[in-house]
């Protein structure tokens, strides 16, 4: 199952050439992060990924150009790869309906308080779960 959030575009993300910089699709990537796991109304301290999370690698293709508009970019996100210690999120912004970037984010569990990665949970697992487009198995 996939998690749809509607992101605003600023008016700074614009560059010289008159459309939203690549960077800022980072920025817009995290929040759709941000709402699926820190926002969404199912989520708690021990399912909701809230104990910690580390990026360890983007990768991003650029399919468009976008250019800024109050209407909001529609972004939906989905999890992949679910191992003990690191999963996959995946994104498609849309713009106007139109597939516009497509891009992953490898997420590394980490605990803070010993400054080091750690395994997931079965609950965080089972939570991550619900949002992958694999089949469960």
């Amino acid at each position: 199952m996939r998690h749809t959030v509607q992101v605003p575009m600023r008016w700074s993300d614009m560059d010289v050439y008159q459309h939203v910089n690549n960077v800022a699709f980072l920025g817009y990537f995290e929040m759709a992060r941000v709402s699926l796991f820190f926002e969404h109304p199912t989520h708690d301290e021990k399912t909701g990924m809230r104990r910690g999370l580390v990026v360890h690698s983007h990768e991003i293709t650029y399919k468009r150009s976008v250019v800024y508009d109050a209407d909001p970019l529609d972004i939906d996100i989905w999890v992949s790869g679910i191992r003990a210690a690191a999963f996959t999120c995946h994104y498609e912004v849309f713009d106007h309906g139109q597939l516009a970037v497509t891009g992953s984010t490898v997420l590394v569990p980490f605990d803070f308080a010993i400054n080091r990665p750690r395994r997931m949970t079965p609950e965080e697992k089972a939570w991550l779960q619900r949002w992958t487009d694999e089949p469960a198995g």
